[in-house]
């Protein structure tokens, strides 16, 4: 930009001090110093533009370069894959030659684990102790069962 030092900053004043005068030279001062300030914003604004858009520029261009190794990497494992499908299919079919058949080979059966049992399996006295309900009771034989007994005087 423009190179100002102290000594033209001082011919300048006393320029715009002759020329201005005394009474109009801190208006005109105040609106300098205004645009000036609004230059400098305006200058700032118009780099970050810039900056921002070659920021954006370069993560398309990362994007690219992601997306077209992502595809290379989905291209390979389902190459991959299918190259693993004919081999298996290869080795279960040897296997079924050499074995007998595929009926040999026991197919995988879940265990079937019965929650009842596990619960039944819980001893009585641990239930007791613990205060487990074991007998459905209605409501009017609780209240019949805690009710306080009537104390006999004879």
């Amino acid at each position: 930009m423009i190179d100002l030092g102290i000594s033209k900053i001082a011919l300048i004043g006393a320029v715009a001090l002759i020329v201005i005068g005394p009474e109009k030279l801190p208006r005109v001062a105040r609106t300098v110093g205004t645009l000036l300030g609004k230059a400098q914003r305006y200058i700032n604004d118009v780099k970050q533009e810039v900056n921002r858009s070659m920021e954006l520029d370069e993560f398309r261009k990362m994007k690219e370069s992601v997306e077209s190794t992502a595809r290379e990497v989905e291209n390979s494992i389902q190459s991959g894959a299918s190259e693993f499908e004919k081999s298996w299919a290869d080795a279960t079919s040897g296997a079924a030659d050499f074995s007998g058949g595929l009926d040999s080979v026991p197919q995988y059966r879940h265990p079937k684990k019965n929650w009842r049992l596990k619960q039944g399996a819980t001893p009585q006295w641990f239930k007791a102790r613990s205060g487990v309900r074991t007998k459905a009771q209605s409501g009017a034989a609780r209240v019949a069962r805690f009710r306080p007994q009537p104390s006999r005087k004879a």
